[in-house]
């Protein structure tokens, strides 16, 4: 598993490849009285919009198959964006900010989901 940490008003993010189970450990006073009981595993859905492109040079589409022609290229934790959209393995996704090669802010393309990462919230105490 990669994992890369992005801070956004005060919410810590971080990318995981889809389907990974989530493990949660209870604070040291939780287990004081429950000494025997092991940490939850949960498989919970994750419902965080943003999406991390971890292909080296990635085409954004003007539709979801290769058949569709490029807007240009989207690089491994450079580029993200965030998903307004779904067919079969393409996901849909709006640019957060212009690209590394300068596809611009707003621009929405399809790239194939074998070269994107969604993120995932964390909950810093």
């Amino acid at each position: 598993m990669q994992a890369k940490f992005i801070g956004r008003a005060g919410i810590a993010v971080a990318t995981i490849t889809m389907g990974a189970a989530v493990t949660l450990a209870a604070a040291p006073s939780a287990l004081a009285s429950t000494p025997a009981q092991a940490p939850a595993t949960l498989a919970a859905a994750n419902t965080c919009p943003t999406w991390s492109v971890t292909g080296k040079a990635v085409n954004l589409r003007s539709g979801p198959s290769t058949n569709y022609r490029s807007l240009g290229l989207l690089y491994r934790w450079s580029d993200s964006g965030t998903k307004v959209g779904r067919s079969g393995d393409w996901i849909k996704i709006k640019l957060d900010h212009n690209s590394k090669t300068g596809i611009k802010k707003g621009t929405t393309g399809w790239v194939h989901k074998k070269y994107l990462e969604q993120c995932v919230y964390m909950q810093l105490d």
